[in-house]
């Protein structure tokens, strides 16, 4: 299967299109896993993400009977923004249907690109179901995200680099969604440096693979939830489940955590800013380290983010690595006692970020506040330390 796929080709016809992204060595990682970690930073690439790879290669290789018709795709931002992108370089017509919450920065680019936006259902694979309407009604050559040979090929190119990057590079850790990407870097890898380890990650609340591969055929999942919207296929492209499945591809699952978990100490450690479907690759490193074999080149898939989820997203992180503590405290409601509070809080050295009071509850005394407070801390041994002093100094905090 993966001699069917051109990668070699592929790189050629990327070059002068896409970004030779950059490698960055991470040293906090490295001392974390155990092992030299490189990030392939793909969220640097044109377009933010890898996807520009695949969208080219598929819509340079059609016949320009085929490129007249122009094309159509469906995407929940990344593969948009590709296909866009491609479109305008080719000097190509383009239709973009994506999910009706698609993230607003995404949109905003496909549209600048050129491409027309179409937005219709809550996930990728129903903009897919209207993509395949319009290109059924219209003639326009549908470029699948994940599920077509050039797609596949155009998307290993990024192995080629790695290889020649990270020469001693042991295995690859691979952002999982359709399983383009992942499909991609094992055909590569296959063709050119066997021994090389490719592992797939997917988000816990969108993981159709390791099912899929445990079945022996593609699964779809019937319910998603994940902040990682670039990854969140519901059922796995027939040629890359080919691909990873011929070869016992390995794909290992992250949690809503490990993935905000991710994002933060790469912006923090790397000052890169990735997406959380970008990070699942570090995610998986950082829940399991010890269980990769070195040198490990992790994938960044992808940097674009919609603001309003990275402000949560950093949040989010932050109460995972214990630097963002949520405290209810019940105090007598009497004048002066939330400055006492305030005071003692600021006393352990944590940063008040925002308060509320609640004065009704079945649990409240007639004569009880609850002070609801989010404290910025300085990791998990603070947290504790400032739940030991409001305990010891009297304070009756909700469990």
């Amino acid at each position: 299967m993966t001699g069917a796929i051109d990668v070699r080709g592929a790189a050629r016809l990327l070059e002068g299109v896409a970004h030779r992204t950059p490698i960055e060595h991470s040293e906090a990682l490295a001392r974390l896993v155990g092992t030299d970690v490189w990030f392939k930073c793909e969220n640097l690439q044109r377009g933010g993400s890898f996807k520009l790879r695949g969208a080219y290669v598929r819509m340079a290789r059609l016949s320009p009977q085929e490129q007249a018709r122009g094309v159509v795709a469906a995407s929940a931002g990344n593969h948009a923004q590709g296909v866009a992108l491609a479109a305008r370089l080719l000097g190509l017509q383009a239709v973009v249907f994506m999910p009706v919450d698609a993230a607003l920065p995404k949109l905003a680019a496909t549209r600048e690109y050129g491409a027309r936006v179409e937005l219709v259902g809550r996930t990728v694979d129903e903009a897919l179901v209207a993509a395949r309407a319009y290109a059924e009604q219209t003639g326009a050559v549908l470029i699948h995200p994940f599920d077509h040979e050039d797609v596949v090929a155009g998307q290993g190119t990024i192995a080629l680099e790695i290889l020649e990057q990270v020469p001693d590079v042991a295995t690859i850790v691979v952002p999982v969604g359709g399983g383009g990407l992942a499909a991609g870097v094992v055909a590569a890898v296959q063709q050119v440096r066997p021994q090389v380890q490719v592992i797939g990650v997917q988000a816990a609340g969108a993981s159709a693979y390791p099912a899929s591969l445990a079945a022996g055929h593609p699964v779809p999942v019937q319910h998603m939830r994940t902040m990682a919207d670039g990854i969140a296929v519901g059922t796995p492209g027939t040629v890359p489940f080919g691909i990873l499945a011929a070869h016992a591809t390995q794909v290992r699952t992250v949690s809503e955590e490990d993935l905000s978990r991710a994002l933060l100490f790469v912006a923090e450690r790397a000052k890169l800013l990735v997406e959380p479907s970008g990070a699942a690759s570090v995610a998986a490193l950082m829940a399991a380290p010890g269980q990769f074999t070195g040198p490990v080149v992790a994938i960044l898939s992808g940097g674009n983010i919609d603001p309003i989820v990275l402000m949560r997203v950093v949040r989010h992180g932050l109460a995972s690595a214990g630097r963002y503590l949520q405290l209810r405290v019940r105090i007598d409601d009497t004048p002066g006692a939330l400055a006492a509070l305030l005071g003692d809080l600021a006393g352990t050295g944590g940063n008040v970020m925002h308060v509320s009071h609640v004065r009704t509850g079945v649990d409240l005394a007639l004569d009880e506040v609850a002070i609801d407070v989010q404290v910025e801390t300085k990791g998990p041994e603070h947290c504790a330390q400032v739940l030991t002093c409001l305990r010891e100094a009297g304070y009756r905090l909700a469990e």
